[in-house]
């Protein structure tokens, strides 16, 4: 087994729709965290897919050097314990992937820019505390706590993606609420997908699910 794939969304971009779809096509998904590798009864301990990445890229010369046991990485950023780490905005990172992978398939899941950014604030204290605290690739410290300023972020993240993979033909931009998303999907991977819909939606958003809703799964807080 070897990682096929890999998403390149910010968090609240779909990549939790995207983990179940790849779930139930039969893909092997590492999500965030890989709770079968931490501690039970050691609440501090956790293990995150962005850490063991770089563990991988600096000790071992190769990011997926530490994750052999994954088909596909469907979010790869965290900020946790002090921690921010964001490999999909990392170009050193990219690069490595590109060359040691060439046959890896990037995705980046999005939505529509000031919708994602509003997903952002309202999710736990993500969008409130722990970016605008944090050191964020293209938001430092003190920015990110208005709506206005997650999507400069938003933007530029996903413009520098376009950027750097131009015309590559393993990279796709997937706009997860897009009518064609799922076909699009699934012609880029070749493969069928048993189910698409819409996942960890934000609490104040369940009064009104869309059809095929997963239930929230929820994410580290700080």
């Amino acid at each position: 087994m070897a990682v096929s794939i890999i998403n390149l969304g910010l968090p609240k971009s779909g990549t939790t729709t995207l983990k179940h779809a790849l779930d139930r096509a039969g893909y092997t998904v590492a999500d965030h965290r890989i709770k079968a590798r931490e501690t039970p009864d050691d609440p501090a301990d956790r293990v995150f897919v962005g850490a063991l990445m770089y563990e991988g890229l600096y000790k071992y010369g190769d990011p997926l050097a530490l994750l052999k046991d994954y088909d596909a990485l469907t979010e790869v950023s965290f900020i946790y314990g002090g921690t921010s780490v964001w490999p999909q905005c990392d170009h050193a990172m990219l690069l490595a992937l590109r060359k040691l992978h060439p046959k890896l398939c990037f995705i980046a899941t999005r939505r529509a820019t000031e919708e994602l950014a509003r997903s952002i604030m309202r999710w736990n204290n993500l969008g409130k505390l722990r970016i605008p605290l944090s050191t964020v690739p293209g938001l430092p410290v003190g920015y990110g706590h208005e709506v206005d300023e997650q999507m400069i972020w938003i933007d530029g993240h996903y413009e520098a993606l376009t950027h750097w993979f131009r015309t590559d033909p393993l990279y796709l931009e997937l706009d997860v609420a897009a009518p064609d998303a799922r076909s699009k999907l699934e012609r880029f991977l070749g493969c069928d997908l048993p189910w698409w819909g819409q996942s960890n939606i934000n609490p104040e958003d369940r009064d009104t699910p869309e059809t095929g809703a997963e239930p929230a799964e929820q994410k580290d807080t700080d």
